[in-house]
């Protein structure tokens, strides 16, 4: 028992526990994007709801953008493009989890990312995505 709580206080301080609220995520995201950044100002909504539903080439040749399997409203309920899986909805104002967990959320930017453009997003697409994600009523 003792060694198992001398691990957990160990553990606890660099990240096991990994609950946030969407503000802190956004937050942990204004500071990577500083680093990527110097004259980083801010982010943005607007460009957020861009990205969202922009559509991307992807090498199969098919378009897709987060709305693809999102659908046009983080409020709603999607399906993934290629398995039919339900995806709940993005928005925490429809889904109390969404941006609750700082390591899921990084899980999904990196796969969502990669699956959709190809690539790793970078600080500022992610806080810009958020931003709009939390904006949506």
């Amino acid at each position: 028992m003792r060694r198992a709580l001398a691990i957990l206080t160990f553990l606890l301080p660099i990240g096991i526990a990994q609950a946030a609220s969407p503000a802190e995520i956004l937050e942990s995201h204004t500071a990577q994007a500083k680093q990527e950044n110097p004259a980083f100002k801010g982010f943005s909504a607007a460009t957020g709801d861009r990205f969202y539903h922009a559509a991307v080439k992807h090498s199969s040749g098919k378009q897709l953008s987060c709305a693809t399997c999102h659908t046009d409203s983080p409020r709603n309920a999607g399906k993934h493009e290629r398995t039919s899986k339900e995806i709940l909805p993005l928005s925490p104002t429809a889904n109390k989890q969404r941006f609750s967990d700082s390591a899921n959320v990084e899980k999904w930017f990196k796969r969502n990312c990669q699956d959709v453009l190809e690539r790793a997003c970078t600080a500022q697409e992610k806080g810009d995505f958020i931003a709009y994600v939390l904006s949506v009523q």
